[in-house]
């Protein structure tokens, strides 16, 4: 039977592990956080199932687990954080007040993050600015696992992107979708679990399609989704997060770091707006909220994210289970 733990247990178990295999107390916290609320939204792919490759990364010491990130204001409008080697969400806490600050003040700013380990949920990371008033977006890239459109090597990374919209009443309208047909850690949890892939998500190292999870990690990789326009937004996300901020593309990050463990350094940009600064600061809310109603009033139809929010209630109050052989692994990191 699977392990059920609290939210509060799942912070507490994640944070412990993190602080004995090298993290500071704050960079730990951080990290724990975004652990946390994966598994609260039931996002397990994102959650305890990732904090083997954050101890992979500070053992091999390609993260510094004391890391302390700097942050600079480029121009009023575009305030950089550098990682200093250390896990995203670290940065991202460091920068968030000047970047919500700044959209406040001008409209529209912007968040480059270099040099940090990204290696969670995006949803969380424009979710909080959402949770001040303001819509967020955020992309990013990693290594190559995804074929560009016609190829049958992987190229891109699964580059997620994320958008969400702040609501008065209501939780933040957010979505984190992979420019892939399927996140890796999706297919990493099909492998584990046995679950065959839907067709169209990845192919052999050979280039023929598989329903096989197995061969598209070893060796194989992932399709891009709807074909060539999942692949122009991955290439997009490629330049906003390497060429544009002084970072590195997914195949840059393969021929830098490919030998080294757990997650990757690589970039991040966050953009940020205040609707109240866009000519309807009045209007904009309930016009958003009739368009909501509208997709409401199809049958079968729901918000973006929706389904992930849903569980955070009963997570809340009723904890989550772990799967045993995961839980297994936390508990050996643990003693």
């Amino acid at each position: 039977m699977p392990k059920r733990l609290t939210v509060d247990e799942v912070h507490a178990l994640a944070k412990s592990i993190l602080v004995k295999h090298g993290c500071s107390d704050g960079h730990a916290d951080a990290v724990a956080d975004t652990v946390t609320s994966a598994e609260r939204d039931h996002a397990h792919s994102h959650g305890l199932f990732r904090i083997p490759g954050y101890v992979d990364a500070l053992k091999s010491g390609s993260v510094d687990g004391n890391a302390v990130p700097e942050i600079k204001e480029l121009t009023p409008a575009i305030v950089r954080v550098d990682g200093k080697n250390c896990f995203a969400p670290l940065a991202l806490n460091a920068g968030k007040d000047c970047l919500v600050a700044a959209t406040k003040n001008i409209g529209i700013a912007a968040m480059p993050l270099i040099r940090v380990h990204h290696f969670a949920a995006l949803w969380k990371e424009t979710e909080m600015f959402a949770e001040e008033g303001l819509i967020a977006m955020a992309f990013t890239a990693y290594m190559p696992t995804v074929a560009p459109a016609g190829g049958s090597k992987p190229l891109y990374g699964t580059n997620p992107m994320s958008f969400a919209w702040p609501r008065e009443n209501a939780l933040p309208m957010v979505f984190d979708q992979a420019s892939a047909a399927m996140a890796k850690g999706e297919v990493m949890l099909a492998d584990r679990d046995g679950h065959p892939l839907p067709d169209g998500v990845g192919i052999t190292s050979d280039g023929t399609p598989t329903n096989d999870p197995g061969k598209v990690l070893d060796g194989g990789c992932i399709l891009p989704f709807g074909g060539y326009k999942g692949a122009s937004i991955a290439l997009m996300i490629e330049l906003l997060v390497g060429p544009l901020i002084g970072e590195t593309t997914s195949p840059e990050t393969h021929r830098r770091y490919g030998s080294v463990s757990g997650p990757l350094q690589g970039g991040e940009l966050v953009i940020a707006i205040d609707p109240s600064k866009f000519g309807a600061a009045s209007t904009w809310a309930g016009d958003a909220e009739a368009l909501f109603d509208d997709l409401h009033a199809i049958d079968g139809a729901r918000l973006p994210g929706a389904r992930r929010q849903s569980h955070r209630e009963g997570a809340l109050e009723g904890g989550v289970d772990i799967n045993d052989g995961l839980m297994e692994t936390l508990e050996a990191l643990a003693a």
